[in-house]
């Protein structure tokens, strides 16, 4: 898969079928409407791609917005190669853009600069300066600049916004199975192995503290959680504490990954890892001794669920 930064740097040479959107999370329901795009791009003879936008439209459009999204673009573009995705065209997406009429964005964008020959969108989409222009009215500019418009079906439209919320929702309510579930994956999270205050290792429970520099990302609410991640070509298992760490007066909410049977370092590595199962809340207990009780059994209870 290419992935382009910018609309002008796309080379049309292929001829292409698109599909526009956030596809944030790219969910079961999005995947339909992308395994849709892919099929029908290879049978066709065309390149599949999708054009999406950065920063979120609602981020530029209302700047008291404090969306969080599902995906950092390095996730969504990962996923969306794995789909099977020829190109993914990333525009930055600024107030200017916003204004651009909807006979300029299909004329000058989608015609001139992507080459396209069939775009399918959802039966809800509405494009343009105000977003005054819709469906119906990309019909007509398909019958003018030769290009095949195919409509995703209300239901499926329809799924992809309950989905969206239900995960963000699951998310924020600590739900990770319900979150996984609608996603089709486990939920991601990406970011740099940085110090920490070594509290892990007083604890007998070394911790690689994870920051993840996009302050946009959804961070799930906290507690415990059992988490995979490939190191070092290996697959490893661990629990994560996402929190304050109220029993040794934290004052910083940290996302911290004690790796089991694993004492590689990783500092300043990339890593990413997977969220599979929540154990419990973050409790304040009343000494360091109780805390230490409670990891014991939390990584037995994470082994015993990973074994089955």
């Amino acid at each position: 898969m290419i992935t382009v930064q910018s609309i002008s740097k796309y080379d049309k040479k292929h001829d292409s079928a698109i599909t526009i959107g956030t596809f944030d999370g790219v969910h079961i329901g999005h995947r339909k409407i992308l395994q849709r795009l892919i099929n029908n791009a290879k049978e066709s003879g065309l390149r599949s791609c999708v054009l999406t936008f950065f920063p979120h439209p609602r981020m530029v459009l209302q700047k008291d917005s404090d969306i969080k999204l599902l995906n950092t673009l390095e996730e969504k573009q990962q996923i969306l190669e794995n789909m099977g995705l020829d190109c993914l065209i990333v525009h930055p997406f600024t107030s200017s853009f916003s204004r651009l009429s909807a006979t300029e964005f299909v004329r000058d964008i989608l015609v001139y600069q992507l080459g396209i020959k069939k775009i399918i969108i959802g039966y809800d989409h509405r494009f343009g300066r105000n977003r005054n222009a819709n469906i119906n009215d990309l019909i007509t500019f398909g019958a003018t600049f030769d290009f095949e418009v195919e409509e995703i079906p209300a239901q499926l439209m329809d799924d992809v916004s309950v989905s969206s919320t239900k995960i963000r929702k699951a998310l924020e309510e600590g739900d990770i199975k319900t979150a996984n579930a609608y996603l089709g994956y486990s939920y991601l999270l990406t970011g740099i192995i940085k110090k920490g205050r070594g509290l892990g290792k007083q604890l007998d429970f070394p911790t690689a503290n994870l920051h993840i520099e996009e302050s946009y990302k959804l961070i799930p609410k906290n507690g415990v959680y059992v988490v995979r991640a490939h190191l070092n070509d290996q697959i490893v298992h661990g629990m994560m504490n996402i929190g304050f760490n109220p029993t040794v007066d934290g004052r910083t909410r940290s996302k911290e990954i004690h790796f089991f049977d694993f004492n590689k370092n990783l500092y300043d590595q990339k890593i990413q890892v997977e969220l599979l199962e929540r154990i419990r809340d973050e409790v304040k207990f009343d000494s360091v001794e109780a805390l230490k009780d409670q990891l014991q059994k939390d990584k037995k209870f994470s082994l015993k669920l990973i074994s089955s």
